[in-house]
């Protein structure tokens, strides 16, 4: 009879969801393992590398290592965007039982953020101005294309900072604390998750708050501490979040 009971008391996975579930937490890993956020900040933080500080020398960059110039451009956070969105989604579905008006709140701020993303994003303008700077025959074109990489350079600001960046860092944050937040009220995840959760958004935040009101040179030594401490965060956020979005998929019980 207990038995019979807690069977009843529980609501199992909606069928009509599993494959989300599964879909966002095969997301989650990859955005964990594999499409990082600001792999180029890490390339910088780990190597030798560092971006270049001209237009020429960034289409120099791009015609020379395409993989690395473009990795500075945040192209490939572009991939990161989209399998967190995946992630967002299914975690919308997984707890709006425990908090149905915070779960759309924080949902609406992830998609922004990653739609301000999309639009910032110049990797690929670059790369097709690049090339066409390399194929210039004459002076006067190699301007042209010179002054178009500048305004690109201008939109996407450097590998910490541009409005677009900015924007979609400070979106996200508050999106990961809204449902680390909603995370901990719940039973469906751990409560280590909550706060691996809370304190990447808050590295996070930090970083954002700080950037709108202090000066720049200030922002980036603050941005060497809060950004790799918010990344490491964030990937061990993912993989926690992305094994029992699996676990849901298979249709373990939840709320």
């Amino acid at each position: 009879m207990k038995m019979m009971n807690q069977v009843t008391n529980a609501e199992t996975t909606d069928s009509a969801w599993k494959s989300l579930y599964s879909v966002g937490g095969t997301a989650a890993l990859i955005a964990a393992v594999i499409f990082r956020r600001n792999l180029g900040a890490e390339i910088s933080l780990f190597s030798k590398h560092v971006p270049p500080g001209t237009v020429i020398d960034w289409f120099t960059l791009i015609q020379n290592n395409r993989l690395l110039g473009l990795s500075y451009l945040n192209l490939f956070d572009i991939a990161d965007y989209v399998l967190v969105g995946l992630m967002f989604l299914a975690l919308n579905i997984a707890l709006r039982r425990t908090n149905r008006s915070y779960m759309a709140i924080a949902t609406t701020l992830g998609l922004g953020g990653i739609a301000v993303a999309f639009a910032s994003n110049t990797a690929l303008s670059m790369l097709s101005l690049s090339n066409q700077y390399a194929a210039a025959t004459t002076d006067a074109q190699r301007a042209m294309f010179l002054a178009a990489g500048q305004a690109m350079l201008t939109i996407n600001g450097t590998i910490y900072q541009s409005t677009g960046i900015y924007m979609s860092f400070l979106l996200m944050a508050i999106a990961g604390l809204i449902v680390s937040i909603v995370i901990l009220r719940s039973s469906i995840f751990s409560r280590v998750t909550a706060y691996v959760g809370i304190l990447a958004s808050a590295f996070d935040l930090t970083y954002c708050i700080t950037l709108a009101f202090i000066p720049a040179i200030d922002a980036d030594l603050i941005a060497l501490w809060t950004q790799p401490a918010a990344g490491l965060l964030l990937m061990v956020w993912h993989i926690l979040i992305g094994l029992r979005l699996l676990r849901l998929g298979s249709g373990v019980l939840i709320e």
